[in-house]
This record gives structure tokens, C-alpha cells and sequence, in this order.
């Protein structure tokens, strides 16, 4: 059986959270957790998007999956073999714009393999060519690594031959279509499959092997609707485990880099392939760790330029820290040539915390050139401003400080012009922003709390958490006593949760108002009279996606305050589950006493201003109003 925490935590770092998990949205920019996971439940809610369902739902929202596709994608994970059927031309035609897509991008990954591992020029060209990188036979197959021919369509052609349409082709970048004319954007190189944290194929990086100086050495497929370079990270697929288990992303530049540290048993690294690391990207590795190592090679212009790209992830919260290797190595030719044990040590002994590595570095660089000094100064300090925590900033100068042999007061005041400037421009967009808020406000007042919504989503939440319980229900009921009067008198019945509930509200012959609780009701019902065993997650896979969503929000609706961890503050909200029968009890009492209510005043606007007769509609809200207080009496408070 697949655990949502388990499938869940390869895409986000899940911390405990009482007897939840809890981690930042991936489908949201934010830095304090709204994403919650129930394993008891085995369902997951995210509170910034209003997102949430089951394993499987998580996985077509977050992957793109089909149904298909995502119950395939567990099956693989937890070794379980599903037999699979031959997609028909009709079905592939029928699939969506999407998924045909990502058809095609598997059938491309399919076929580079097969022409690298199984055609002639494949092996002489293309498998040579990763040999002479050390890439072993094992490590090739797992990344997938292909070949493409030097012919002009040969892919195009093949792929036609299968059934898959040109414009897909086009569209996912693998053809170029000019006219009439059309021919394979990879031909005569190697192929690096991009996959997504899942393992999906996105798209394909290709290295030119022949000498070619009017062909770029790597090209990457264009942007389409399902890859975006800038929200990609090569190899995470492959690394996501262990950097979430080593609290630690190294991020290097090229696809070989990654590769050949893989190889070399350091697995907790990605690549931006070559573009600027971007906020998006960041994001993707801020769900799995918050400490990022930056791999430059001994290239003094590009450590530089990379440098201008960091200030995004201290933006983002994280730590980061800076490794370079000696002058003519990169992290490819020196994993190469070291063992695990010694890459790990070298890495460890020269990993740097990449404020004093910038200082020190752009200190050489300045050298005695006052104003190129002073620019660096700036630059350092805008640097220690995006850090959000106010310890790490102070401890930062009085480090550069002493690195760049200028006064703490100094870097202290330009850090609070630089502070206050950004802090001016922060208020300016929030008063915008408040304006447009008191527009809306006066506009619109507040709406008034909705006290029959409010019972009626209690009751299916009931349903939903103790609908199969067995508990001693208290009534009161009319007996004869000795002396011949009516009084009221407790009885225990014993029932379970949902056949209370469902025959009280068959008494008074009560419909839900809202239509979406209306329906998710009465299937609840029917589902736990046919089940002896019931949970949430076989619930929400039998019903409508729009109902399985309302049902996600109304059972995790209490479960985000655990998010804000009340206990620190020595606040302990009352445990679920304590006192189930009062609780049932008091929720469709309270539910007919506001009925009633409604009624009673339905007769009197029917009694108002008319001369007619209206014993009848008195003698009603005579009854109402009795039936009133025998429930005033069952609550035991003043109604």
C-alpha cells in the first residue's frame, strides 16, 4: 500500500508536526509551511492553494500524471507489477495536448537508447564517447544517456512510423518544421534526458560531437508546455533522497558534473545546465533542505559571474556555502579522479561560507583601488541585507569586517541605509496594496458567519472521522412516572456514529442546504452502510474530484493549527475524537434548533400584514416552539 508520506516526501521535506507532517506548498512561493500530510488519514491538504486529495491526486496535480499514469508511478516505487496495454493510434490520438507531449518525449528517451546501445554508429560514436568520459555501463543506463544520428530525420521518421503526430514533434522541440521541409533538432549527438522529480521526461540536453564551429557545442529543447528550463533542475530526480537525508544540495553547472559525482558516490547534487540559476529552481531545492554548496571550478571569470546569482537563494532564506576546485579542475575531471571518500573530504575541508568567500575573493580583486573598494563594500553589504535573520547579519559584518579591514560601524550604517531604503519601497507597495484593500472592504462588508453551512460541514466532518464508531448515545425521552405525570428521562443507546446521525435526521426529515454537503452526505451514507471497514482515501478515490477536494478541506480544515505550534506557547487544543457521542449529540441538536428557528420565522413573515385566519400556522409555531425547548433540555442550555 503507498504511503502518502512516504511518495509525498520525494517532492517536499516533511517535518513532524504532532501526528501530521508538515513542509513548504509546492505549489506555492512561501517560507513558513501551509502544507499538511495525515498518514493516518492518508491525505494531504495545501492550505495556500486550497489544493489537497489523496497519493494519487497529489501526483496528477503536482506530476501532470494521468490516473493511469500515477497509480503506474506507484506501482514502480513500491516494486508492484501492472500489466499494460498497447496504446492503440486512436488512443494515442485521443490522449490530450499534454499528455501527447510527454508520450512523445518518453518515445524520443526510448529511442535514443535503443540507437545508442543497439545500432553501429551508436556504439562507435555515441558510446565511445561516454566511455572516454568514465561513464560505466551502469551509470549510462541509469541516467538514461543516448545518442542521435547524424541523419536528418532519421528520429522525425520513426517516430511518424509509430503513430505520433508531427505537431507534437514540433511542439516539444525534438522536430524542426521550416515548410515543407523537417529534420531532427538533435542529430549527431549525445542525449541527456531532463527529467522531473518524478522521473518524468521533460526534455533533452545535446552535445555536438563533430567539429562543427557554426553549431552550438550543447543544445537544450525549446520551452514548451511541459518543459520550462527555469523551473527545472537536471538530476533531481536522482538526488532528491539524499539530499533531503544529507540536509545538503550541491549545485554544480553541467550535465557531465553531475553525472560523474553520481558515479563517484556523491549523489546529493544538481545542475542549472548551464542558464542562471533561478528563483524557481531555488524553490525546488528549498523543499528538500535549506543549506545549498555552490561547485566552481578554478575559473576566476565565471566564479565572478556566478557570484551575482547567489543573493536569489539568501533571498530565499537558505544557507548557502562556496567550493572551488584547484586552477584547471571541475568538479567533472576531479570527481574523476578521486574516490568517494576522498571528494567527500575535500568538499568538506573547503566548503566556505560564501559571504567571507566573496569578500575574500572581491578583496583581491580591489586590492588598492579605493573606489573599487568601496563598490565592493556596497555590494558586500547588499549581500548580508537579504539575509532575513538579524543574528546571521551581525555576525556576517563583523566577519567582513575584519576580511575587508574597514569599521563595523561602517558596514553597519550603509547595511541600515540599504535596509531602510528597501524597508521605504516595502511600505509604499503595502499602502498601494492597503488602498486597494479599503476600496474592496468598503465595497463589500464582512459577511456574516453562515450557522447552517457551519453545522452541516460538522457533520459530514463527523462522518468522515468517527462515522464507523460505536458509542453510547444519551437521550431523553418521555416516561410515566409513578404519580401518573410525563417526565423526561435519560436513556443509553448504543449505536454507531453514521446510523445516528442518519435516522435523528430522518426524523425531522431534514435536508442539508448546501448541495455539495447534500451529496457528499448522502454517499457517505451509502458507502459506510456497504463497508464494514471505511477510510478517507478509499472514499475520496470513489467520488467526484470536486467532491474528493471539499471532502480533503473539511478533514484537514482543523489540522492546520498544528501548523503553528501552539504547545511553544503552552496552548493545547483539545484532542479530536474525546467524547464522540456529545459531540454528535450537540452538532444535530444545534442543527434542528436553528431549523426551527427558520421556520418559526418563515410562519410569522406568512402572518404579517394579512387578515386572515392563521390558527392553524399559530398552533405550528406553538409546536416548533415546544419541540424547542425539549431540545433546549437535551443540550442542557438556554436556546
Amino acid at each position: 500500500m503507498a504511503r502518502v508520506e512516504e511518495v509525498i516526501g520525494d517532492f517536499v521535506q516533511l517535518k513532524k508536526a504532532g501526528s501530521n507532517f508538515k513542509g513548504l506548498s509546492p505549489f506555492s512561493e512561501e517560507r513558513t509551511p501551509s502544507f499538511m500530510v495525515s498518514p493516518v488519514k492518508q491525505i494531504w491538504k495545501d492550505f495556500s492553494t486550497g489544493k489537497g486529495g489523496t497519493v494519487v491526486s497529489f501526483l496528477m496535480e503536482h506530476e501532470h500524471f494521468t490516473y493511469p499514469e500515477a497509480i503506474r508511478y506507484l506501482a514502480k516505487k513500491y516494486n508492484i507489477e501492472v500489466e499494460e496495454t498497447v496504446q492503440s493510434d486512436a488512443q494515442k490520438e485521443a490522449a490530450g495536448e499534454r499528455e501527447s507531449m510527454y508520450l512523445v518525449a518518453e518515445f524520443a528517451n526510448t529511442y535514443f537508447q535503443n540507437t545508442l546501445h543497439k545500432t553501429e554508429s551508436g556504439k562507435a560514436i555515441g558510446l565511445s564517447y561516454f566511455k572516454e568520459r568514465g561513464f560505466s555501463d551502469e551509470t549510462i543506463k541509469k541516467f538514461q544517456l543516448g545518442y542521435s544520428t547524424d541523419e536528418w530525420s532519421g528520429f522525425t521518421d520513426e517516430a511518424l512510423k509509430n503513430g505520433y503526430q508531427l505537431k507534437y514533434l514540433e511542439r516539444t522541440g525534438l522536430t524542426v518544421v521550416k515548410e515543407t521541409k523537417q529534420f531532427d533538432r538533435f542529430k549527431g549527438r549525445v542525449i541527456f534526458p531532463i527529467h522531473s522529480m518524478s522521473g518524468r521526461v521533460l526534455g533533452f540536453g545535446g552535445r555536438i560531437l563533430a567539429n562543427n564551429e557554426k553549431a552550438a557545442k550543447y543544445l537544450n529543447s525549446p520551452e514548451s508546455d511541459i518543459y520550462h528550463k527555469s523551473k527545472v533542475l537536471y538530476g533531481i530526480y536522482y538526488a532528491k533522497q539524499t539530499i533531503a537525508k544529507e540536509d545538503n544540495c550541491y549545485l554544480v553547472e553541467g550535465y557531465t558534473d553531475v553525472i560523474q559525482f553520481h558515479q563517484t558516490g556523491i549523489k546529493n547534487v544538481v545542475s542549472s545546465s548551464g542558464t542562471a540559476l533561478t528563483p524557481e529552481q531555488i524553490r525546488l531545492i528549498n523543499r528538500l533542505t535549506k543549506t545549498i554548496t555552490v561547485l566552481f571550478d578554478g575559473d576566476a571569470a565565471g566564479i565572478r559571474a556566478a557570484l551575482r546569482g547567489i543573493d536569489l537563494i539568501l533571498e530565499q532564506g537558505m544557507n548557502v556555502k562556496v567550493c572551488t576546485f584547484p586552477q584547471g579542475e571541475d568538479p567533472d575531471s576531479f570527481a574523476k579522479q578521486n574516490t568517494k571518500e576522498e571528494l567527500q573530504h575535500y568538499l568538506n575541508d573547503n566548503a566556505k561560507d560564501f559571504i567571507a568567500y566573496k569578500a575574500s575573493l572581491l578583496m583581491q580583486e580591489a586590492k588598492n583601488d579605493p573606489i573599487a573598494k568601496a563598490n565592493l563594500i556596497r555590494d558586500m553589504v547588499t549581500s548580508i541585507s537579504k539575509i532575513s535573520d538579524q543574528i546571521k547579519q551581525e555576525i556576517y559584518v563583523r566577519e567582513c569586517s575584519k576580511i575587508m579591514d574597514i569599521s563595523e560601524e561602517v558596514l553597519f550604517s550603509t547595511l541600515a541605509q540599504i535596509l531602510k531604503k528597501e524597508n521605504a519601497d516595502f511600505r509604499k507597495t503595502q499602502q498601494k496594496e492597503q488602498k486597494a484593500f479599503e476600496v474592496i472592504k468598503a465595497a463589500a462588508p464582512a459577511k456574516k458567519v453562515d450557522v447552517q453551512f457551519e453545522l452541516e460541514q460538522k457533520i459530514i466532518e463527523i462522518l468522515l472521522l468517527y462515522g464507523n464508531h460505536q458509542e453510547d448515545f444519551e437521550d431523553l425521552i418521555y416516561k410515566e412516572n409513578d404519580a401518573g405525570e410525563l417526565v423526561l428521562e435519560p436513556v443509553i443507546q448504543q449505536a454507531r456514529v453514521f446510523e445516528k446521525i442518519y435516522l435523528d435526521l430522518q426524523d425531522d426529515e431534514m435536508q442539508f442546504g448546501n448541495e455539495n454537503f447534500k451529496s457528499i452526505y448522502y454517499l457517505l451514507i451509502d458507502f459506510l452502510n456497504q463497508n464494514d471497514e471505511f477510510s478517507i482515501e478509499n472514499f475520496i478515490q470513489n467520488i467526484d474530484p470536486p467532491l474528493a477536494s471539499a471532502v480533503t478541506s473539511i478533514v484537514m480544515n482543523e489540522e492546520r493549527y498544528s501548523l503553528h505550534n501552539w504547545e511553544k506557547n503552552n496552548i493545547y487544543p483539545k484532542p479530536k475524537g474525546q467524547n464522540v457521542a456529545q459531540l454528535v449529540s450537540e452538532t444535530i441538536l444545534s442543527l434542528r434548533c436553528f431549523l426551527i428557528d427558520q421556520k418559526v420565522n418563515e410562519f410569522k413573515q406568512t402572518t404579517q400584514n394579512t387578515t386572515e385566519d392563521h390558527s392553524g400556522v399559530l398552533e405550528d409555531v406553538l409546536n416548533y416552539s415546544n419541540l424547542k425547548m425539549l431540545l433546549s433540555r437535551k443540550l442542557n442550555r438556554v436556546l
